[in-house]
């Protein structure tokens, strides 16, 4: 069986909207292979992330991967020193323009510092609301029902688990671990296929292990090479990939393509499952490389490893 590989793009702020995106598509248009965008849709408020500056690992993370350079100092500002931008409403074209590729589109959040600073401990009113907000928002941009989401930072709650349930998604990507699954939340299952980030970042990776953007490339084509998945999921930001790491980004398609990975949307591969999938719980765990703790596949009650060096 070939072994598949999706393609899954977080797009966290106004300028990666903007600017990332159709650098992007340009990319997987040159190479011809499909991907899935997963867009922000409300305000851009990446300024307020200055308060995880006390978070553990934090600080070690931003020097490594060049957090300015990325995201430049006007998006560093948005929620604080400058008003924050609707990126739904500013990058509406941008947006339809994507899905009239025939790229897969879906929702990542509707304001990304709010869900990955605070969606942990929200409540159940405040979850559905965010969740809502941006359900509305992009099929009002679409014109259709949209039903692919993945978490902003892989942070999740037990109710944006159930609420996918109840709005009928057909897949989503809100945590790390090994292969599709069906999750249970407190021991009730759910119905909405999982399909969770199985291969590191490059911002995981750069700046460890004398990783850089000459090499890191190379170090994760080396693991997929003998990797016996049936499906990678390999998640890439508008702002990073879609800027100054566009060449890593190019390199690593060339090598999936010469060992023969199918290119998948989430889409795509949601409505080819036929063989029932399994249950696995999802836990709070930490990931090399990034800071705090994130959602993570849970098989056979050991927390799935993930490759960080």
């Amino acid at each position: 069986m070939t072994a598949k590989i999706i393609l899954k793009i977080d797009v966290d702020t106004l300028r990666g909207t903007l600017e990332g995106v159709p650098n992007l598509l340009k990319c997987f248009n040159a190479h011809k292979v499909p991907a899935t965008f997963l867009f922000s849709l409300g305000p851009d408020n990446t300024g307020r992330a200055i308060k995880r500056v006390f978070r553990p690992g934090f600080l070690n993370k931003v020097s490594r991967t060049s957090v300015f350079d990325h995201y430049g100092l006007k998006t560093l500002l948005y929620g604080t020193l400058l008003p924050a931008p609707d990126i739904g409403v500013r990058a509406r074209s941008i947006i339809q323009h994507t899905a009239a590729q025939g790229f897969d589109v879906g929702i990542h959040t509707w304001d990304h510092i709010t869900w990955q600073d605070g969606i942990k401990e929200a409540s159940n009113a405040h979850t559905l609301e965010l969740m809502n907000k941006a359900l509305q928002r992009i099929e009002d941009i679409l014109g259709k029902p949209c039903t692919i989401h993945g978490a902003a930072g892989w942070q999740m709650n037990d109710f944006a688990y159930q609420w996918l349930d109840t709005k009928g998604f057909k897949a989503s990507s809100d945590c790390r671990g090994a292969y599709p699954f069906l999750p249970m939340i407190h021991g009730k299952p759910l119905n909405c296929p999982q399909l969770p980030t199985t291969l590191p970042t490059l911002d995981e990776l750069i700046g460890l292990n004398q990783l850089d953007a000459s090499n890191v490339a190379q170090h994760i084509l080396s693991h997929t090479e003998t990797s016996d998945k049936a499906l990678e999921v390999f998640t890439l930001h508008a702002e990073l990939e879609g800027m100054k790491l566009l060449s890593v980004l190019d390199q690593l398609i060339t090598g999936w393509k010469k060992q023969k990975y199918t290119f998948v949307t989430m889409s795509d591969y949601a409505s080819q499952i036929t063989d029932p999938l399994p249950w696995c719980e999802i836990n709070w765990a930490e990931v090399p490389g990034r800071s705090g703790s994130l959602m993570c596949q849970n098989t056979n009650n050991h927390l799935i490893s993930i490759l960080g060096g």
